[in-house]
């Protein structure tokens, strides 16, 4: 793992947690079990049929609700036997906003999310 990746995984607080979540790529999509999630990105099972491509932009779908479900552009940041790394590269408004408040709810410490926050910006 870099210098950067070991960085974020310390300047991000992950939350293990269990949502719906798919991973998409053009007119391919792969369901996996998501096993944690932070500001910057999250941790799922590598599907057995994984050949996504570098070239395409990767989504991943994380539904919290029926209603609410939080989508980002993320890149494999490591790509093990069993689980896919995978960093956030965009994330639409109404997303950050959905997973800010998780974040908030899990970590109840609001100096903590304020300082992930600023950290996610700069």
């Amino acid at each position: 793992m870099t210098d950067a990746l070991q960085e974020d995984r310390r300047r991000f607080q992950r939350i293990a947690f269990d949502a719906q979540t798919e991973l998409a790529q053009g007119e391919r999509s792969w369901p996996v079990q998501l096993h944690d999630l932070s500001l910057k990105g999250l941790l799922v099972s590598r599907p057995s049929d994984w050949q996504a491509s570098e070239q395409e932009p990767l989504w991943a779908r994380i539904r919290l609700s029926h209603e609410v479900v939080v989508n980002m552009e993320v890149a494999p940041a490591h790509v093990k036997k069993d689980q896919l790394g995978l960093v956030c590269q965009h994330i639409d408004l109404d997303s950050i906003s959905h997973l800010r408040r998780l974040v908030e709810l899990n970590i109840g410490d609001t100096q903590l999310l304020e300082r992930e926050l600023a950290a996610l910006g700069g």
